[in-house]
């Protein structure tokens, strides 16, 4: 998962994109970059850490021009060095500089092919300098004029992009004094949308992963980039489209509305926020019927993305919705931390009960969603400490049982808490004196609701159902294997960061 944006205008859009990252940094906290065009000369910053780290007054100064593109990262491959920051950028053909939001499952054999037979070397481990590299390769073996503007030929790359590469894919590309390029893998599995903004000097145009960053800087939202579609915004502001897959398949991924999305987006003409409702109302039917008998005092949501689902949940229940805990702004979401040590200890650090929502009450916690388990554990021990009789838990989403292939870091089998378990067993590891899940089915009605267009939804992290076709039990091991050391590597620098926050 990561956020990308790209602008064209007709002042300079450092402002704009810094503005539009900050906005999409629940997307990625790992790292942040920026490239702007100003005359054909490209100016580039990039680095590990939080947009606002990142960017400071003299890097911004130097962001010079009024087209450009930005990234917010949160790595699933790869490692977490600063040279893996993006945007990526490649001098032949033309300069273009890539963001890209996603995973290709067939990045191995991308790599050999490029390296092997299109004679490019890779600097990184990272896919998305892959999808440049392909992008890349393509538009130069068809030879675009370097100075003449040929739309039919940045849509036959694209095509040709689509026959090469598998996964999910979401990407900003920018053709160095020529104009910005916005595309999406032919399942539509990782969001991307683009918008318009009129000025007295003309229309200027915005591509960005949600909407609220479309909308936060005052563009208006025109439409999701279809699956399989690109879209191309001249440096002078003239807008191209044209669908570039021969077979696409409308498939999201329904996590984001789970979890990864702001509510206030607009996914795929869905309504995050009404989605997330709709969850909520369905999970409550279920608790009804498996506790027509309950002895809940309190709904009490695991902030901040679950209170949309459980103010709805308590409603139907009948019963009174708290806040419960209040949540530290400075500590970055937990989920998307890379370590386990560094994701249990600032579970304590993000959160801290009110007592006396707890004290001698029988509390249902809810949250969007149970992964790795470590969240749940630790609160459900806060919520005993904090004086709850019992505990219950409510799942906003179903078992998280499979590894996600297309962006999102669930990796490991082993390290998701719903594996080879049942709910009563999930139940027990967290300490919760009975657990509910939402059913499958109704996620996807809480979802489908609000797009009835959709064929279906990427649902694999669930039901261990690909939408892509090519996921092999073989390709699941080496991935597992791949990102199973990476996370060791990643412990490994968790472990020495704790012994130097204890040494000081």
């Amino acid at each position: 998962m990561c956020g990308i944006i790209g602008i064209v205008a007709k002042k300079p859009v450092n402002q704009a994109i810094y503005d539009g990252l900050t906005v999409l940094q629940h997307r990625g906290q790992d790292a942040a970059g920026m490239v702007t065009c100003n005359e054909s000369k490209l100016y580039l910053r990039k680095d590990n850490g939080l947009v606002r780290d990142v960017f400071h007054t003299r890097h911004m100064l130097n962001l010079k021009g009024n087209m450009g593109i930005g990234h917010v990262r949160y790595p699933t491959a790869g490692c977490s060095s600063s040279a893996e920051a993006q945007p990526f950028y490649v001098n032949t053909p033309y300069g273009i500089t890539l963001a890209h939001n996603g995973n290709l499952t067939n990045a191995e054999t991308l790599k050999d092919d490029l390296m092997r037979d299109n004679l490019r070397h890779l600097n990184t481990n990272s896919d998305s300098e892959v999808l440049l590299n392909i992008l890349a390769h393509e538009l130069n073996v068809i030879g675009m004029p370097r100075n003449v503007l040929d739309v039919k030929n940045i849509f036959e790359a694209v095509k040709r992009l689509h026959q090469r590469c598998k996964g999910g894919y979401a990407a900003v590309a920018m053709i160095t004094g020529v104009g910005i390029l916005g595309f999406r893998d032919p399942n539509g599995i990782r969001p991307v949308a683009f918008g318009e903004r009129k000025t007295d000097a003309g229309t200027e145009f915005i591509i960005a992963s949600e909407s609220v960053a479309i909308n936060a800087l005052g563009f208006k939202l025109i439409r999701d980039i279809a699956p399989g579609e690109a879209v191309f915004i001249t440096l002078n502001g003239d807008i191209h489209s044209l669908q570039c897959a021969k077979i696409s398949n409308y498939s999201p991924c329904i996590f984001e509305h789970v979890y990864l999305a702001r509510p206030d987006s607009i996914i795929d003409g869905i309504s995050v926020y009404k989605a997330r409702l709709r969850m909520g109302e369905k999970l409550a039917k279920k608790i009804l019927r498996l506790y027509p008998k309950h002895d809940i005092d309190v709904v009490i949501p695991i902030p901040d993305t679950s209170r949309t689902a459980a103010l709805p949940l308590a409603t139907k229940l009948n019963v009174k919705y708290r806040e419960g805990f209040v949540k530290n702004r400075y500590i970055p979401r937990t989920f998307i931390m890379p370590g386990q040590n560094i994701r249990k200890k600032s579970v304590r650090q993000k959160l801290n009960a009110i007592g006396l929502e707890f004290k001698g009450k029988n509390v249902l916690l809810v949250d969007d969603s149970i992964v790795r388990g470590t969240t749940s554990r630790e609160i459900v021990q806060m919520a005993r400490e904090a004086g709850a009789k019992r505990v219950y838990i409510a799942s906003a989403a179903p078992p998280v049982r499979y590894p996600n292939v297309y962006g999102i870091d669930m990796p490991a089998v082993d390290e998701l808490i719903a594996n080879n378990c049942t709910v009563e067993e999930i139940a027990k590891k967290i300490g919760a004196d009975w657990l509910v899940y939402q059913d499958i089915k109704e996620l996807i009605s809480s979802a489908h609701k609000g797009n009835k267009k959709i064929i279906e939804f990427d649902t694999s992290c669930f039901s261990g159902e690909y939408v892509t076709g090519d996921v092999s039990k073989d390709y699941l091991e080496h991935i597992e294997s791949t990102r199973n050391n990476y996370t060791k590597e990643k412990q490994e620098i968790d472990e020495g960061l704790t012994d130097l926050t204890e040494s000081q």
